[in-house]
């Protein structure tokens, strides 16, 4: 007879956790996640594959968006960013949009992108989005997970 109030009890606490933890992201914490994106960008259009390579945490996990194979060690994330480099050395990006949330020490931003590569024929514009998340470790926020892949359809 008392289940019910049990499961409305449980799940009122559930939902007033997981409101308080989204919650307790600063505005500072929001505008922190947002410059770590800002610099993962100015690294990318530096071509700089050892700064990119450098804002992610020793355990993240990346898919690129020009690679099939899942990036699992900072050897394999520093080599996809010095092959891109090499590859395509005059590819630049810009951010369009960008949506940071705070959970405690983890950072999430989603947003899109807009890669840009001069060629003989023209200019490539290629829309894409991503998904950022971080960890803060000791005072810094660090990629622990990256997806990005282009626009269906663009």
């Amino acid at each position: 007879m008392h289940r019910p109030f049990l499961f409305a009890y449980l799940a009122l606490s559930l939902f007033t956790a997981t409101a308080h933890a989204e919650s307790a992201g600063t505005d500072q914490d929001k505008a922190q996640i947002s410059a770590a994106t800002a610099a993962w960008v100015e690294a990318f259009n530096a071509r700089d594959a050892q700064r990119i390579a450098s804002l992610y945490a020793p355990d993240a996990v990346f898919w690129g968006t020009i690679s099939p194979t899942l990036r699992l060690t900072p050897e394999a994330v520093l080599e996809y960013f010095q092959s891109s480099v090499t590859r395509r050395p005059k590819l630049r990006m810009a951010l369009v949009d960008e949506h940071p949330r705070v959970f405690g020490d983890i950072g999430i931003n989603t947003g899109a992108y807009t890669s840009r590569e001069p060629r003989d024929e023209g200019e490539v514009v290629q829309p894409s989005r991503f998904t950022f998340v971080y960890r803060k470790e000791a005072g810094r926020w660090m990629i622990i997970e990256h997806h990005s892949s282009r626009v269906p359809g663009s």
